[in-house]
Formats: structure tokens, sequence, C-alpha cells
């Protein structure tokens, strides 16, 4: 069987959320039937590291996908010629985008539909081309996967889609992932906070994210106990706006509120490890890889009981409303006055984070694949 895959969001150390669902799910699927082939379709120039066995074929379709108009030409113009001139019999996309200008079987990985619940947190031009293309993404996909339960029912209940055609994948951690020595951890704190512990927030510095509310419960943390605790936010500030700037200007304790940017991965596996906690409320999420890689670092987790975090928290995890700026105070209230309830989340998490690895991610996938490659259009 020849698998052509949207691969255009492996990019060399600026992999997010569906990025490293992409390579860390094709790795072990390429690796795991070399008696397939796979054709790797970026949208520029790709990295070596992605290249991950010898039944790939890297090649790049035009233009770049970094505009709605230019999504539509690279999708719609520039992946159909490839498929053909291959002969490819299904085309896979890690992200969700398809082509509609050809009848080849389809599995498109739908993470969420963040954008249809929070429309105004995209930009106006994004948001037509979601709202036009994704319907028919979903009615042209031979089958769909998504990465929870939420996200399935979610597809179904929004596109009136039969439930027994969307397999769910969860994601996993990276293997990496593991608690660290108190003495590095220690080293770690002094590198970024002058070796103060902190909380910690990883994600796009975006809306959806929640960083305004996070900013202000912080500062009312801080106003209510007396601590030398920070708050560490890792991610890049592409969407930083004008909520975001005012929740830090006016906060009183701003200087212990740190954005260190983007991070290497062997960096920022250090930083998830020497946490106090992650604090993760975001108003939306398909799954939050965040919540599981916090777990595998025995680092405790207050996250959203909205959407599919609970889901992936289980009973590990202590949860908040999103709008409300107390709720998320309290919430870092307990976790740091509370000994006992911050162990007893870390050996419940030891016993939910099972239930997800990248290993069943891409059986799980493989799986869905094999339906797709089974179904007649």
């Amino acid at each position: 069987m020849i698998i052509a895959v949207n691969t255009r969001l492996l990019l060399k150390e600026k992999l997010e959320g569906i990025g490293w669902f992409a390579c860390e799910t094709l790795k072990r699927i390429t690796q795991n039937h070399p008696e397939h082939q796979f054709v790797f379709i970026f949208d520029r120039k790709y990295s070596g590291e992605f290249i991950f066995s010898d039944n790939i074929i890297p090649v790049i379709a035009h233009p770049q996908a970094r505009h709605p108009v230019l999504w539509y030409l690279y999708f719609d113009w520039g992946i159909p010629h490839l498929l053909k001139k291959y002969k490819a019999d299904l085309f896979l996309s890690p992200d969700g985008w398809l082509s509609l200008r050809t009848k080849i079987k389809s599995l498109p990985v739908i993470h969420d539909l963040n954008f249809f619940h929070y429309p105004n947190f995209a930009p106006w031009l994004n948001r037509k081309y979601y709202y036009y293309f994704f319907p028919r993404f979903i009615q042209k996909a031979t089958r769909i996967a998504t990465v929870s339960e939420f996200s399935k029912s979610d597809i179904t209940s929004q596109f009136d889609v039969n439930p027994d055609k969307i397999d769910v994948v969860y994601n996993g951690a990276r293997d990496v992932l593991a608690p660290l020595d108190e003495n590095i951890q220690k080293e770690v704190r002094k590198k970024y906070t002058d070796g103060c512990p902190f909380f910690l927030f990883i994600g796009l510095i975006h809306r959806r994210k929640n960083v305004d509310n996070l900013i202000k419960a912080f500062d009312e943390f801080k106003q209510s106990v007396t601590s030398n605790l920070k708050f560490l936010i890792v991610g890049s500030k592409k969407y930083w706006n004008g909520e975001i700037q005012a929740a830090y200007d006016n906060a009183q304790f701003k200087d212990d509120v740190i954005f260190t940017g983007r991070m290497e991965t062997e960096e920022l596996n250090k930083v998830v490890a020497s946490a106090a906690a992650l604090v993760y409320a975001s108003h939306f999420e398909g799954f939050g890889i965040p919540i599981l890689e916090a777990m595998y670092c025995d680092v405790p987790v207050i996250t959203s009981r909205v959407s599919s975090m609970p889901e992936v928290g289980g009973d590990a995890a202590i949860y908040v409303e999103p709008t409300s700026v107390d709720s998320i105070k309290d919430a870092m209230l307990r976790v740091f006055c509370d000994i006992n309830l911050r162990n007893t989340l870390i050996e419940k998490a030891r016993i939910q984070r099972n239930r997800f690895t990248w290993d069943k991610t891409a059986d799980l996938l493989w799986q869905s694949i094999e339906k797709c490659a089974g179904t007649d259009l």
C-alpha cells in the first residue's frame, strides 16, 4: 500500500501539539510497517530527522501553506498532483486538512473543533476558511480519527456524523519525560527563576489558552500568601493580544511572571519536571498534551473542567472553571499549601498516565488506516 501523508507541520525545532502527534505516530508507524511505502508531503524544505525509515519518500508541494488562500492552493492544487504521481492508495492528514480535488480514500485526524465553539479566537479569514472547508473535509473523509471521546462526540453532534466512522486515538507523552533528580531541579530553578519554585504554563500564548486569567489568578495567589513562588510561561507570543497585555501590566507581582519563549525539547523536559505544578486552564482542548506530560514527570496538575481535559486528567488533577480567576487562584493555593494533596495527585497520576502512550496511539491510528483502506468509497 502507498500511503501519502500531509507532513507540513513537521517543522524542525517548531513542533507544537499537532506536530508532536504527527512526529511520534509517524515515526512508529513507518518503522513498524516496512512492507508499505509512505510519501511524506512537506510544504517547504524539510529536516532529515523526520525521514524516519527507508520506506519514506519525502516530497515538497507548493505553495507553502501559511495563509488561508495558500492553504487552499496547497491542498487542492499542490497535493493532488503528487497523489496522482505516486499512485497513492490513501491520504493521511494528521492536522485534519484534506484535498477536495481527489477521489483518494482519506483519513483526517481532527483534533478538536475549537474554531466552531470560539470563533472569535481565530482571525477573520482563518475563521471563514474553517467554516467553509471543515464541514466539507468531514463529508469527504472516508474515516475520521480524533484524540478524545469528547472530540468524537463533538464532531458527531456538530456535523451529524455516524459515530462508527470515527476512531479515537488518544495522544501520548514523549518517552524522555520522567521525574528529575532534586539537584538537577535546583539547577533548572536557578537558571530560570533565581532558584525559586514555580508554577508552569506551556503552550501558545493565545486567548484560547486563557493566559490572561492565569496571570490574574497568580497575582491574586501572591497577594494571598507570602511566597517566593514564580510563574513560568513557556511558549511563543505569536498570538499575544491586548487582554493578555492588560493582565500583565495590571499585575502587582508582574516581576514574578517570567516569559521564556519557545524552548528546545531537551530543555523543556527539564523545566516540566522541575515545576511545582502545571497550571493549564484552557477554555477548550481536544486533548491537552501538557497535562499528560506533567503527569509523567510527577508534577501536580491544575486544569479546566471543560471539554476533554477531565478525560485526560481523570481523578489525578484539580479542576477549575477557566472563566473564574478565583477558581484558578484557589486551586493554586490548595496545591501550594497541602503537601498531602500534592502527593495524592502524583500517586493517582502514575496510574492515570498509563492509559496514554505514543505506542498505543500509533497502534490505534494504524488500525484506523487499515479500516480506511478497506472501506469502499
